[in-house]
C-alpha cells in the first residue's frame, strides 16, 4: 500500500510540473522572450528556464515568486488550474490601474468602504453572467 502511494504521488507531481513548465512557456512566448531572456530577469540561465518548461524540474518557491514577477502573473494562477488570470501590472489595467495606487492614501474605514463597493460590483457582475448563461 505504501509503494502504492508513491508511485501515485510521484505522477502527481510530474503532472503538476508539467503543467507549471507549460505554462511558464506559454507566458514565456506571449512576451516574445527567449529562454536567455527569461532566465536574466529570473536571476538564472536559460538551461534551468528550459529544464523548468520540460517539466524535468521544479523551481524553488524563491524562483517561482521571481517567475511569477517576471511574467505579470500571480503564483496561484502558474500552478494551479482554473486560477483566472490576473494582471499584476497596475498600467496594464489602464486608468483603474493608476488609481489603485491611490486608495492607500484613505483611511482604513474608507478602503473598507470601497472594498465593499467593489465586492457589490463583483458580485452584481458574476450573478448577471450567471443569468444570462441560464437564459
Amino acid at each position: 500500500m505504501g509503494a502504492e502511494w508513491l508511485r501515485s504521488d510521484e505522477a502527481d507531481h510530474g503532472e503538476v510540473a508539467m503543467a507549471l513548465g507549460e505554462r511558464i512557456r506559454e507566458l514565456r512566448k506571449e512576451k516574445g522572450w527567449s529562454q536567455a531572456e527569461l532566465g536574466e530577469l529570473v536571476g538564472t540561465d536559460s538551461q534551468h528556464i528550459s529544464r523548468y518548461e520540460t517539466g524535468r524540474i521544479t523551481p524553488s518557491v524563491d524562483a517561482l515568486v521571481r517567475l511569477a514577477a517576471a511574467l505579470d502573473v500571480s503564483t496561484d494562477y502558474l500552478v494551479k488550474e482554473g486560477v483566472p488570470r490576473k494582471v499584476l501590472d497596475g498600467h496594464a489595467l489602464g486608468k483603474l490601474g493608476q488609481r489603485l495606487g491611490d486608495l492607500a492614501e484613505l483611511s482604513e474605514a474608507d478602503q473598507e468602504l470601497v472594498s465593499q463597493v467593489i465586492d457589490g460590483l463583483l458580485a452584481k457582475s458574476r450573478l448577471k453572467a450567471l443569468a444570462g448563461d441560464i437564459a
